[in-house]
């Protein structure tokens, strides 16, 4: 049997201190080898723990301060950690770039290779996320395991709601997708994040940060954990339903495993009917228009680079 298992690192923020990420993302992943995990996912820009700033001005300064190099030294230790535990870390983090900082995440193999850099392409423009630069594509990889290899692909957070996203990953193979998050996850976007493996018939798997509050004291859309994971293999061999879920976590900082079935995985995709098996594309032409109705015109979105 061929099969993946996921880490959901489901932590409490650890602010804008990247020591602190640094000390207790090591933990994390020790604690993900431990169990058995193939792969650790962080939740959204570990590096800083997605800190906020109620100034544009402020955050853009803390920004510049706060981004580092893919090839810096937070990035490397982290390699260099993927290295000694033979595990595969995603792990995220605002990159410096020539053109601006960028929500990314970095794919790092069990021998500590980055094998696919994705930054956050549905950026949240009507946010502090408006100080940042939006990715250009979503790009996808083949992730070696000890026994077989899987093609994986990221999207971040925002990205999810928008069902193009998890699409063009699954046109470019991907097999897994894999999701760091930062928001409240209610039962709409977990919804959404279950419908983006039913419809490509993908494996779809989801770190958020755990509650850091009671709920009753936590403030309007902050992050309340449940972390998620969906196999995408939505019917039995006889036509049956199944639930899909492999994880359903709650509220409370952990460590929740995901163990995906790529063998059966592969065969349900051989010969269901969703994915790319009937779609008809070249009705899909509004899709890639620029020309939004007048209702969803926003003077602060970024359409197009």
């Amino acid at each position: 049997m061929s099969s993946l298992t996921v880490a959901l690192l489901q932590l409490r923020s650890p602010g804008a201190d990247p020591e602190r990420a640094l000390r207790e993302g090591e933990r994390a992943c020790r604690e993900a080898a431990r169990l058995g995990a193939d792969i650790a996912l962080f939740p959204e820009m570990w590096q800083i723990g997605y800190a906020w700033w109620d100034d544009f001005t402020q955050a853009r300064e803390e920004y510049e301060v706060l981004a580092t190099e893919t090839k810096g030294q937070f990035v490397g230790h982290f390699c260099e950690l993927a290295r000694e535990l033979g595990i595969a870390i995603v792990l995220t983090y605002l990159q410096r770039t020539p053109a601006g900082p960028r929500n990314a995440a970095t794919v790092i193999d069990r021998h500590g290779n980055p094998i696919l850099t994705y930054a956050k392409v549905h950026t949240c423009d009507f946010s502090l996320e408006a100080e940042l630069t939006p990715g250009a594509e979503f790009p996808v990889a083949d992730l070696e395991l000890a026994h077989d290899s899987v093609r994986i692909g990221v999207m971040i957070c925002y990205d999810r709601e928008f069902p193009e996203s998890a699409r063009v990953l699954m046109l470019g193979g991907a097999e897994i997708i894999l999701t760091p998050n930062s928001c409240c996850l209610d039962a709409d976007r977990i919804g959404q994040f279950r419908a983006r493996a039913f419809e490509n018939m993908v494996g779809v798997a989801m770190a958020n940060y755990a509650t850091s509050l009671p709920l009753e004291l936590q403030a309007a859309g902050e992050c309340n954990g449940h972390s998620v994971a969906f196999s995408g293999i939505v019917f039995g061999e006889h036509g049956q339903p199944l639930d899909h879920t492999l994880v359903a976590a709650d509220e409370s900082e952990g460590v929740f495993l995901a163990t995906f079935d790529l063998d059966a995985l592969r065969n349900y995709r051989k010969h269901q009917t969703w994915a790319d098996a009937y779609r008809k594309p070249h009705t899909y032409k509004a899709l890639v228009a620029d020309t939004p109705a007048p209702i969803f015109k926003r003077s602060d979105s970024r359409r197009t680079p």
